[in-house]
Protein backbone atom coordinates (compact mmCIF):
# COMPACT_ATOMS: atom_id res chain seq x y z
CA UNK A 1 0.00 0.00 0.00
CA UNK A 2 1.52 3.41 -0.98
CA UNK A 3 0.96 6.90 1.41
CA UNK A 4 -1.60 8.00 -0.69
CA UNK A 5 -3.75 4.82 -0.26
CA UNK A 6 -3.65 5.80 3.32
CA UNK A 7 -4.81 9.33 3.78
CA UNK A 8 -8.05 9.85 4.98
CA UNK A 9 -10.88 10.17 2.47
CA UNK A 10 -11.38 13.44 4.38
CA UNK A 11 -8.14 14.97 3.95
CA UNK A 12 -8.65 14.27 0.41
CA UNK A 13 -12.28 15.77 -0.24
CA UNK A 14 -11.18 18.79 2.19
CA UNK A 15 -7.84 19.61 -0.88
CA UNK A 16 -9.62 18.48 -3.92
CA UNK A 17 -10.48 21.26 -5.43
CA UNK A 18 -7.49 23.45 -4.93
CA UNK A 19 -5.25 20.62 -5.91
CA UNK A 20 -7.62 20.32 -8.91
CA UNK A 21 -7.12 24.18 -9.49
CA UNK A 22 -3.78 23.89 -9.38
CA UNK A 23 -2.91 21.40 -11.31
CA UNK A 24 -5.25 22.59 -14.31
CA UNK A 25 -3.26 25.81 -13.98
CA UNK A 26 -0.14 23.90 -14.37
CA UNK A 27 -0.96 21.91 -17.20
CA UNK A 28 -3.27 24.17 -19.20
CA UNK A 29 -5.57 22.02 -21.68
CA UNK A 30 -5.34 18.85 -19.98
CA UNK A 31 -8.50 16.83 -20.45
CA UNK A 32 -9.84 14.69 -17.14
CA UNK A 33 -8.28 11.70 -17.61
CA UNK A 34 -5.06 13.69 -17.27
CA UNK A 35 -5.94 14.77 -14.45
CA UNK A 36 -6.69 12.22 -12.46
CA UNK A 37 -3.24 10.60 -13.74
CA UNK A 38 -1.54 14.08 -12.96
CA UNK A 39 -2.57 13.73 -9.24
CA UNK A 40 -1.76 10.45 -8.32
CA UNK A 41 1.21 11.46 -9.94
CA UNK A 42 1.83 13.95 -7.23
CA UNK A 43 0.67 11.46 -4.58
CA UNK A 44 -3.14 12.18 -4.00
CA UNK A 45 -3.51 8.37 -4.97
CA UNK A 46 -6.42 7.45 -7.63
CA UNK A 47 -9.36 9.99 -7.06
CA UNK A 48 -12.02 7.78 -9.50
CA UNK A 49 -13.67 10.00 -12.17
CA UNK A 50 -17.29 9.91 -10.57
CA UNK A 51 -15.28 12.23 -7.89
CA UNK A 52 -13.13 14.19 -10.45
CA UNK A 53 -16.31 15.01 -13.22
CA UNK A 54 -18.49 16.01 -11.08
CA UNK A 55 -16.19 18.84 -9.50
CA UNK A 56 -14.84 19.49 -12.55
CA UNK A 57 -18.53 20.42 -13.78
CA UNK A 58 -18.67 22.62 -10.22
CA UNK A 59 -16.19 24.41 -11.41
CA UNK A 60 -17.00 25.07 -14.91
CA UNK A 61 -20.87 26.19 -13.67
CA UNK A 62 -18.94 28.49 -11.00
CA UNK A 63 -16.65 29.88 -13.87
CA UNK A 64 -13.42 29.13 -12.33
CA UNK A 65 -12.65 26.87 -15.18
CA UNK A 66 -13.53 26.77 -18.82
CA UNK A 67 -13.49 23.96 -21.86
CA UNK A 68 -12.75 23.72 -25.26
CA UNK A 69 -13.65 20.39 -27.24
CA UNK A 70 -9.88 19.93 -29.02
CA UNK A 71 -10.03 17.18 -32.20
CA UNK A 72 -8.38 14.27 -31.03
CA UNK A 73 -4.93 13.11 -33.02
CA UNK A 74 -5.71 9.29 -33.06
CA UNK A 75 -8.78 8.92 -31.56
CA UNK A 76 -11.92 11.00 -30.60
CA UNK A 77 -12.43 14.52 -29.49
CA UNK A 78 -11.25 15.76 -25.68
CA UNK A 79 -13.13 18.23 -23.52
CA UNK A 80 -10.20 20.36 -22.14
CA UNK A 81 -10.14 22.29 -19.21
CA UNK A 82 -8.19 25.87 -18.76
CA UNK A 83 -8.45 28.12 -15.60
CA UNK A 84 -10.16 31.36 -15.73
CA UNK A 85 -8.96 34.74 -14.38
CA UNK A 86 -11.31 33.85 -11.89
CA UNK A 87 -9.96 30.31 -11.01
CA UNK A 88 -6.50 32.38 -10.63
CA UNK A 89 -8.17 33.89 -7.96
CA UNK A 90 -9.58 31.45 -6.48
CA UNK A 91 -6.63 29.61 -6.59
CA UNK A 92 -4.17 32.18 -4.93
CA UNK A 93 -7.36 32.96 -2.53
CA UNK A 94 -7.72 29.46 -1.21
CA UNK A 95 -3.92 29.09 -1.58
CA UNK A 96 -3.28 31.57 0.93
CA UNK A 97 -5.90 30.41 3.35
CA UNK A 98 -5.13 26.32 2.75
CA UNK A 99 -1.30 27.49 4.10
CA UNK A 100 -2.58 29.31 7.20
CA UNK A 101 -4.80 26.27 8.00
CA UNK A 102 -2.32 24.03 8.03
CA UNK A 103 0.43 26.34 9.03
CA UNK A 104 -2.07 26.19 12.69
CA UNK A 105 -3.12 22.58 12.21
CA UNK A 106 1.05 21.75 12.36
CA UNK A 107 1.30 24.26 15.25
CA UNK A 108 -1.08 22.41 17.09
CA UNK A 109 0.28 18.82 16.59
CA UNK A 110 4.05 19.99 16.86
CA UNK A 111 4.58 18.24 20.13
CA UNK A 112 8.06 19.49 20.73
CA UNK A 113 6.41 23.35 21.27
CA UNK A 114 4.27 21.80 24.27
Amino acid sequence: MNQAEKWPSGWLKASLTLCVLRTIHRHSGTYGHEVIGLLAGYGLGNVGGGTLYPLLRRLVDDELVETEWVEGEHGPSRKTYRITAAGLVALKTETKMWREFTAVTNQLLDEEKH
